[in-house]
């Protein structure tokens, strides 16, 4: 084969283990070997409205076999796939798709797709012909581009981290040499493939091992407790929150959790009590850090080392390199805060049509996380504060910047500062604190965001002040609202 990229992996598994159950979706089953004709046929497709290397597919939708197919027939072409986030908003995803240049967009019935420049075709999933076509084989290699998946940016706008088919190969290989994936593996998969945890910590590299992927549109905690028996489900891989609600369902205690070997858990920092409950089942629990700059395996905390590291996000990912540094970008001792900062064949090529953007993350061939963490003696590395603003809402980055200025498109909001609020069931919350210029209730406030915002953006809560504290340059003390809220 020429295709030495992800688009190849249908029809190199194909030849090896045609029979095997590759995806499971409801009812469907999809053997490798049906996978890749699938592939192939979208991959014609694909060509047929014009697609060629280097053009941008999207996908919209839950998670689906589509989304595979589409993923594997677009990189077989040289193009590059586009997954977008079906939580946003309409105004949201017109901006994704019109940054990236989607021309063709392949979406699940009933999504609503916005109006954009340049998308020239849309076509619903399940309705794609799905005959035979013979593979093809443009050459593709490890340094090409492959997919665009977008992350929300610091100053408002998302950017696209571009990954390339060796960014997604080698943490695939992290994560089979971390896990010790089998060839019998069966990843339950309700995290949604949109975002870099789903689709690298388990989807690709159970499918690159030939194992089975049970796609999931959403996530159930009853569902999933119903599901791991049926299956044989031998790895799940969610964030803190989704952990959290299956141990809190009431048939958590007498559900039949035999086959598990894994348990993969990553978005956010992981709490010891979630940790608990699941090393008292007898369950392997592995936690991590990662990042969708880094497709996106980091750190991982060994099974070993789970309970006399507790709270520690781990140590490199193998073929992965850390240091936490100062702002000079000297490593920092034992026990003092530093930026963790990564190098490996993981990380990303840039950012899309973002030089500026890419030359500041990348400063110095290192991949600049702006997490603050303290390394031990043993080197394991401890996620201790954000130089960002960021908020982690169950597993979801919400950036304040991006909610602070849609709220400032409201007439009545002159000043506001969106902070990440404590919560019970989502590890934190935007909260806003909102100086008005004229009357306007916190339930208007919402609706509004409500529009233009993903649900998971908008605030829980919302505050009203007279003023807000100030730094001598005039910028809003941001440390002072979480004093006082927290």
């Amino acid at each position: 084969m020429r295709d030495g990229g992800l688009g190849s992996w249908p029809a190199r598994r194909a030849r090896m283990t045609p029979g095997r159950t590759a995806v499971v979706h409801g009812d469907t089953s999809i053997t490798y070997a049906q996978l890749a004709r699938r592939a192939s046929a979208m991959a014609q497709v694909l060509r047929d409205k014009g697609i060629r290397r280097g053009d941008r597919v999207g996908y919209l939708g839950p998670n689906h076999p589509a989304y595979l197919e589409t993923l594997f027939a677009t990189a077989s072409l040289g193009a590059i796939f586009v997954p977008l986030n079906a939580r946003l908003a309409a105004p949201e995803l017109a901006f994704v798709l019109a940054d990236a240049g989607v021309s063709v967009l392949v979406h699940t019935p009933g999504v609503a797709v916005p109006e954009v420049a340049g998308l020239r075709e849309r076509l619903i999933a399940g309705e794609v012909p799905g005959g035979a076509a013979d593979p093809v084989d443009e050459p593709v290699s490890l340094d090409d581009p492959c997919l665009i998946m977008y992350t929300s940016g610091s100053t408002g706008r998302p950017k696209g981290a571009v990954l390339t088919h060796g960014n997604l190969t080698w943490n695939c290989v992290n994560v089979l040499v971390e896990s010790d994936v089998a060839g019998d593996q069966v990843a339950l998969v309700s995290a949604p493939l949109f975002h870099a945890a789903a689709l690298g910590m388990t989807c690709l590299p159970t499918l690159l091992k030939g194992g089975t992927c049970v796609l999931e549109e959403s996530f159930d905690p009853g569902r999933t407790l119903e599901l791991i028996p049926r299956h044989g489900v031998t790895t799940l891989f969610g964030v803190p929150a989704m952990y959290d609600a299956i141990a809190a369902h009431p048939g958590f205690a007498e559900a039949d959790l035999s086959s598990l070997r894994t348990l993969l858990c990553g978005g956010s920092p992981v709490p010891e009590a979630t940790i608990r409950r699941y090393l008292d089942r007898g369950l392997t629990f592995v936690q991590g850090y990662g990042m969708t700059e880094a497709a996106p395996g980091v750190l991982v905390l060994d099974p070993e080392a789970v309970r006399a590291k507790a709270g520690s996000a781990g140590v490199p990912s193998f073929f992965t390199d850390v240091r936490i540094v100062d702002p000079a970008g000297d490593p920092v001792a034992p026990g003092e805060r530093g930026e963790i900062v990564v190098r490996g064949p993981n990380v990303m090529r840039g950012y899309w049509n973002r030089p500026d953007a890419t030359d500041e993350t990348l400063a110095g061939g290192w991949l600049h996380s702006g997490d603050v963490a303290t390394v031990d003696t043993d080197g394991f590395v401890t996620v201790v504060d954000r130089i960002k603003d960021m908020i982690i809402s169950g597993g979801e980055n919400v950036y304040p910047a991006e909610v602070e200025s849609a709220l400032y498109e409201h007439p009545a909001v002159e000043l506001c500062a969106v902070i990440g609020a404590p919560d019970a069931k989502w590890g934190e919350v935007p909260r806003a604190v909102v100086v008005a210029r004229s009357p306007v209730t916190a339930g208007e406030l919402i609706a509004f965001l409500r529009e233009r915002l993903a649900g998971y953006k908008v605030p829980k809560h919302v505050d009203f002040r007279d003023e807000l504290p100030r730094t001598g340059s005039g910028k809003v003390r941001k440390t002072a609202l979480r004093e006082h809220f927290a």
